[in-house]
């Protein structure tokens, strides 16, 4: 249901919202219990706490699915939104930054600099093994950083909903230049829309050639300042300590224009950074509290599971009893081990908690990422392109192939190829396009058994290809299908309403001879009297005869009932009408 569109049923029962409202204050105008309405919000795809602040659409949504009528947004626009109350109490929030690039090319020794502890010496092999979170003091001004063994577990969490950073540090090192794996950060950076800062390492060494890694990197579309573009570069030595305040002193500049605000007085929501089994403590948990404060002895859902926090650790392992937006802390008192990526928010209670995690268990969308299913997503206008993972055989093949996709469609749904390379098609391809809601493509090309595995898990469609005229071919009979239909009302059947009888159960029962056409059981029906609409709703129960039917065809009597216990009077018209596609 559009709830922008004036489908007001006069005979449903009404209420009034402000523009927005909690999810407490809109269970008690609806008269149901607040997990109802969390369900209801789960059900699509929104996690929300009892305390969580909805918008009119999405308040008047679930209105609808409780059987209620709204005043349309526009009726509302005199009176004072939360959110304009909410924006007094919003503060600034630290930065959360993420390291990325190819192995070795110092992102952990970056990070070892700035935080002035001997990070990497515990690495085995000087190489990052798990997610980190960290959190420094530099100049008075806090900044999270996460260091991750790269993008594939940024992306990760990205495909399960989690949006955890505001700003990447992509480093790359001055005398290696621009790697696969670097190329591959870029456009799982570009994909999330996080702002890019390139941190140019290394260059203290002799063979360091900065002038060489810009033009790389203006080559991917990202075009340095001084060359006259918007990504901000700095040269550094993580070795040497070079640089290292000018980074970070463009790192706050990036988050100033952001403008990062966070309610710190609400209950806390955040993501999964990492968790595990200790042998000894029992689940670990890192979270990132984006919103609220999360508070030592809260009851906290996180994806399956929950549980009372009964201990929390900050970044340098001392006990703390509350942790603000942008804070990673380590938690102990989940009933399971969580999954990293997944959302976390504080409940009231118990009972709350294992209602939803119940409801979030047996009800959570299996992600459907088929081009039929992309198609049917975009005809319903929630997806506007068809974003596009490219591998193919050689490297010849990239440039004629992207430019063929990227050429397709119209201005209203296009291919847009987010990633190619040459190669066989990986687990971290899977990752990306899962992400992005996408597909990968495949010319003459394999596919390794982990991304198999974890295609099906994900259910990303991979289509391989030989020839390319069919690739193309194909994707451009998708693009034609994900144009948003145009739908037109087809008169159906008319039936007059000739007596009128009460049920305790429906409401009223009319009783109608059906003049024209058929009338059908769900079907989508006006109520008009003398020529005007008093009503729009849905056939919900029709006899013929005491026994339930399907339908009811022209010259045959029948009773029927509205949803929404409409007030029939005897020489009603009831119109019935479908909807059809417009090509």
């Amino acid at each position: 249901m559009d709830v922008n569109k004036p489908r007001l049923k006069k005979d449903l029962p009404q209420v009034e919202l402000p523009s927005s409202v909690t999810v407490k204050q809109l269970a008690n105008a609806l008269k149901v219990e607040p997990v109802k309405v969390i369900k209801q919000l789960m059900r699509k795809g929104i996690m929300a706490n009892i305390n969580q602040t909805m918008d009119f659409d999405t308040a008047s949504a679930i209105a609808a699915d409780f059987g209620y009528n709204v005043k349309t947004a526009a009726e509302h626009r005199v009176l004072p939104t939360r959110k304009e109350r909410e924006k007094k109490r919003l503060s600034v929030r630290s930065p959360v930054v993420t390291v990325m690039g190819h192995v070795d090319h110092g992102k952990t020794s970056l990070l070892d600099v700035i935080r002035k502890t001997n990070v990497t010496a515990r690495e085995v092999g000087a190489i990052t093994q798990h997610i980190g979170a960290y959190q420094a003091f530099v100049d008075g001004r806090k900044i999270t950083f996460l260091d991750t063994p790269g993008h594939e577990a940024f992306t990760a969490m990205r495909s399960r909903g989690a949006q955890v950073t505001d700003i990447v540090i992509l480093v790359v090192a001055a005398d290696d230049g621009v790697m696969p794996q670097t190329v591959e950060a870029i456009n799982h950076a570009k994909a999330a829309k996080v702002p890019i800062v390139v941190a140019i390492n290394k260059i203290d060494k002799p063979d360091a050639n900065p002038e060489r890694v810009k033009q790389q990197l203006a080559d991917l579309g990202l075009v340095v300042e001084e060359w006259g573009g918007d990504t901000v570069c700095v040269p550094i030595s993580a070795k040497r300590e070079q640089g290292i305040s000018d980074l970070l002193e463009n790192l706050f500049l990036v988050a100033d224009i952001l403008e990062l605000k966070a309610d710190a007085d609400r209950a806390a929501e955040g993501v999964v950074i990492e968790a595990k089994l200790d042998k000894t403590k029992g689940p670990l948990a890192t979270l990132l509290v984006q919103r609220g404060t999360l508070r030592q002895g809260n009851i906290v859902v996180a994806g399956d599971t929950w549980g009372k926090i009964k201990v929390m650790f900050d970044d340098k392992g001392n006990r703390i009893h509350k942790a603000e937006p942008s804070t990673p802390v380590e938690v102990l008192g989940l009933n399971e081990v969580a999954k990293s990526g997944d959302l976390f928010m504080v409940v009231l209670n118990e009972h709350e908690a294992r209602s939803i995690v119940e409801e979030h268990k047996y009800s959570r969308p299996r992600p459907t990422l088929s081009l039929s299913t992309l198609s049917s997503q975009i005809s319903d206008g929630q997806i506007k392109e068809l974003p596009i993972v490219l591998k193919t055989d050689v490297d010849g093949s990239i440039e004629p192939i992207k430019t063929s996709l990227e050429r397709l469609g119209t201005d209203r749904a296009k291919a847009r190829v987010m990633h190619a390379a040459s190669g066989i098609i990986t687990e971290s391809d899977v990752l990306l396009a899962s992400a992005s809601k996408g597909i990968i493509i495949g010319f003459n090309t394999t596919t390794s058994p982990g991304a198999i595995q974890l295609a099906n898990s994900e259910a990303v469609s991979i289509r391989q290809y030989d020839v390319i005229y069919k690739l193309i071919e194909d994707v451009d009979r998708t693009l034609k299908g994900m144009l948003e239909p145009t739908y037109t009302e087809v008169l159906s059947g008319r039936a007059e309403v000739r007596a009128v009888f009460p049920s305790s159960k429906l409401g009223k029962i009319a009783g109608v001879y059906v003049t024209e056409g058929k009338v059908w059981r769900d079907a989508q029906v006006k109520i008009l009297r003398q020529n005007k609409i008093v009503g729009e709703s849905r056939v919900s129960s029709l006899r013929r005869y005491k026994e339930d039917v399907a339908e009811v065809s022209a010259g045959l009597e029948c009773g029927l009932a509205i949803e929404g216990n409409v007030d029939f009077q005897t020489g009603d018209i009831i119109e019935s009408y479908r909807k059809e596609r417009v090509e």
